[in-house]
């Protein structure tokens, strides 16, 4: 069974950094398909935050660009969200998603950045 395992959140002061991570249980759906980042605000719905290709190019929201990183470690299957400048507008529940077949998504994980 594919999982996608996400590490935990936490709790920031705006201008702080965290960072997520995203390990993929199977390969094949980590090495030939993009790996998302997506966030979610109670009564809103689920933003696509950023994305990291197969070919390791990536793409970012207007909302997190110059401030968000994604890439991708081949060796671990893993995936990471490098937030830095964290703004109290960036608290939400943050969700890993990979397509191949159907849809996988990560368990989820709260960041809240307060003022």
């Amino acid at each position: 069974q594919v999982r996608l395992v996400q590490s935990r959140g936490g709790s920031v002061q705006t201008g702080g950094s965290l960072r997520l991570s995203c390990a993929a249980s199977s390969g094949s759906i980590f090495v030939n398909n993009p790996i998302e980042w997506y966030r979610q605000v109670p009564g809103r719905p689920r933003e696509l935050v950023a994305t990291v290709g197969t070919d390791d190019s990536t793409n970012y929201s207007d909302s997190v660009k110059g401030r968000f990183t994604i890439s991708r470690d081949h060796a671990r299957h893993t995936v990471y969200l490098q937030m830095n400048s964290l703004k109290p507008e960036d608290t939400a529940v943050y969700y890993c998603h990979a397509f191949r077949f159907q849809d996988y998504w990560g368990q989820g994980t709260q960041v809240t950045v307060f003022s």
